[in-house]
């Protein structure tokens, strides 16, 4: 029984085998490869999901903000800065179950060429329960959620032994209701 519960929770939560993590963003890069660890391996299968090959990009996820506090649809979250190099690269609103997240504008995330930079080439991204100026994601008030950076043709990855000093967004909570 013992067995079966944690292999459960594996599955439900995942495992942090092979994990990259960068500020609040943590990255799977074996998962797109031969040697993704079983655990992972089954979580996909259970899930349905289709992972980044490591040849195509790396895809980030963040649960958290920069201090560790869980994301929550009812705050103003400040998504700031800048992305490693990358040809292309999303960033996806998610519920915790990993689906879309619905709202009235139909717009769950975006894209490096959507979206409205500085002219340093820094960004910021209000993701918030009401309309804001500027690049908005709506969390439609949501207990929690997860924010997915995907990054297409980049050098970071599983190649990458220098994946820690890459430069990636901070995630700031602004406000809470």
């Amino acid at each position: 029984m013992v067995g079966l519960g944690t292999t459960w929770l594996t599955l439900s939560y995942g495992a942090a085998f092979g994990a990259v993590s960068i500020g609040p963003w943590t990255a799977w890069p074996k998962n797109g490869t031969r040697e993704i660890d079983p655990y992972a391996r089954a979580a996909i299968a259970r899930s349905g999901e289709l992972p980044i090959g490591s040849g195509d990009g790396i895809a980030f996820m963040a649960r958290a903000d920069s201090i560790g506090r869980l994301l929550d649809g009812n705050c103003d979250v400040l998504v700031s800065g800048v992305t490693p190099q990358a040809r292309f690269w999303t960033l996806t609103l998610y519920n915790r179950r990993g689906l879309l997240i619905g709202n009235s504008i139909n717009r769950h995330g975006f894209t490096s060429q959507e979206i409205v930079r500085r002219a340093d080439g820094s960004f910021d991204i209000i993701v918030a329960p009401r309309a804001r100026s500027g690049n908005w994601l709506p969390t439609n008030g949501v207990d929690s959620y997860l924010l997915v950076l995907r990054l297409y043709d980049s050098p970071v990855g599983l190649a990458t032994r220098a994946a820690r000093e890459v430069p990636m967004p901070a995630i700031t909570v602004q406000s809470c209701t």
